[in-house]
């Protein structure tokens, strides 16, 4: 038998949970010494332990768990019962990792109001394409994002299974479709005509006679602050935007914070009733 302190250690609780799961009856001590009170488990009580734990991270109340145990839920049951915890608190870390992003690039944009960005206005010539596309509910970070991410990595598998070299950065742009939901197209740059074979779609990407362009550094959920900057120069210097922007990736390693893209934003004078 074990000591209340040697069970403890060994079931990664601490003393006062033990003495509180048995006055509460939901772990009684093997046997208590009618003389000192002192507490004594055994080993194959760790098993009950073990469960009543791991019901209790699941969001169980102990009156709750109780029941569960009780009733005797089997080694698979609860397996099943904490691999969903599990993808649970999953999707919530990463949830919470997307908002603290979206915060971080609103800070960002914040500290960067006021400073002159570093925009070239030029020329765009036409770029030959091979694509896959998709919707997204909204043209906001948290909604792109989900969607743009896994298109490059197929695009690039299909390309590779056509034999069809890619002879330049990846693009992406984007179309309205209805209400806020917008189409995304994440292209690579190819030298190949257009073909029912393939199973992706090969498009040219009109030139552009002038375009505000601005490089962002950084991982793309901070890209927001780059996209304000860039409005306030076109706004500032008597233009409008044409359309949405052109995403242009100059350079994209294993560490996203290292990231080079360049944005492209077709321009309209603002005395032009030109629309897109």
């Amino acid at each position: 038998m074990f000591t209340i302190g040697d069970f403890a250690q060994l079931g990664l609780v601490s003393v006062r949970m033990l003495r509180h799961y048995d006055a509460i009856g939901l772990l009684r001590p093997a046997h208590v010494d009618p003389a000192t009170g002192y507490r004594f488990y055994e080993a194959t009580q760790l098993a009950r332990l073990n469960r009543l734990v791991a019901l209790k991270d699941l969001g169980l109340t102990l009156d709750q768990v109780g029941v569960v145990l009780d009733d005797k839920i089997g080694l698979s049951e609860l397996q099943g019962m904490l691999l969903l915890r599990r993808l649970e608190l999953q999707q919530e870390l990463q949830a919470s990792a997307d908002r603290l992003r979206r915060v971080e690039a609103r800070l960002r944009a914040i500290e960067r109001e006021g400073a002159v960005p570093d925009v070239i206005v030029k020329q765009l010539g036409a770029v030959r394409i091979a694509c896959l596309s998709a919707v997204a509910d909204s043209y906001e970070s948290a909604d792109i994002s989900p969607v743009i991410q896994p298109l490059y990595p197929d695009i690039c598998a299909r390309l590779e299974r056509a034999g069809v070299p890619i002879v330049g950065p990846g693009v992406a742009y984007y179309e309205p479709v209805e209400g806020d939901r917008v189409r995304v197209y994440a292209g690579m740059q190819v030298n190949v005509s257009p073909s029912s074979s393939y199973d992706f779609s090969v498009m040219d990407l009109p030139p552009v006679s002038e375009a505000a362009t601005m490089i962002h550094r950084g991982a793309m959920a901070h890209i927001g602050s780059s996209y304000q900057s860039l409005a306030t120069w076109i706004e500032d210097n008597g233009y409008r935007q044409n359309g949405f922007a052109r995403e242009v990736y100059l350079s994209c390693p294993d560490n996203e914070d290292d990231w080079v893209t360049e944005l492209q934003v077709a321009l309209v004078h603002s005395g032009s009733s030109q629309t897109k």
